[in-house]
């Protein structure tokens, strides 16, 4: 069911001075196409945006504040922030889905809770409240929302997700792992692969990723959070 967005700007304490732009970060292109709403667009401009705007805040924060750290170390932790799976239980913890557009087909078929769908929408938010607010407001939001629930703070997040759950597969002998891709989309230069993860005929999770490497990755992180299995 999709909620009235003045309900989240009053819950994250945010008041947009063009709602427009809110309303477009929570627009799927498919609500758009059922509506034939000509000019009016989806979120996948403000997602482009979003996404450079959160590369840029999130290696300010890590620069600040873990000092000591390399180059080479602050780009893996920036990647494991910035990622899908990162991205998805963000949104996820700010109930996002439950404020999206959607076509009543993607509806239908959970596209509220989809991975890919709210990665996108957290991105969209952050490029949304950008335009309307600027840079020093996307970082009150994001030291707010964001940054306290990073997970493992004092080290390193990089994860090898697929490792962790081909450990867990053997030790339940639940069977042989297998990863397919199973769909390749966009263009040449922006290519996005989707994978899933079974065991046998059991679907286990599914991700998407601009390599197959990363979606295999981000299909085995969901795995991991379908079998409520807790990374330290």
């Amino acid at each position: 069911m999709q909620r009235n967005l003045k309900q989240l700007q009053i819950a994250l304490d945010i008041s947009f001075r063009k709602p427009e732009l809110l309303r477009q970060a929570f627009t799927h292109s498919s609500y758009v196409n059922e509506h034939r709403l000509g000019n009016y667009q989806d979120n996948e401009r403000l997602e482009f945006l979003g996404d450079a705007v959160l590369e840029l805040t999130v290696s300010e924060y890590l620069f600040e504040k873990y000092p000591g750290r390399s180059e080479g170390e602050l780009t893996k932790l920036r990647a494991s922030i910035v990622c899908e799976p990162s991205l998805v239980s963000f949104a996820e913890q700010l109930t996002f889905g439950s404020y999206v557009l959607l076509g009543k087909g993607e509806e239908l078929t959970g596209g509220r809770t989809r991975p890919a769908l709210l990665a996108d929408v957290f991105e969209s938010f952050v490029g949304a409240l950008y335009l309307d607010q600027g840079l020093e407001v996307v970082n009150v939001f994001l030291r707010k929302h964001l940054f306290p629930n990073l997970p493992n703070q004092g080290r390193l997040l990089t994860v090898d997700f697929k490792t962790h759950l081909q450990e867990y597969i053997q030790q339940h002998n639940m069977g042989v792992l297998e990863y397919k891709i199973v769909d390749e989309r966009g263009p040449a230069h922006e290519r996005e692969f989707v994978a899933r993860v079974q065991v046998g005929e059991k679907l286990l999770g599914e991700g998407t990723g601009r390599s197959k490497k990363e979606a295999e990755q981000h299909a085995a992180a969901r795995a991991l959070e379908a079998l409520n299995v807790q990374i330290q």
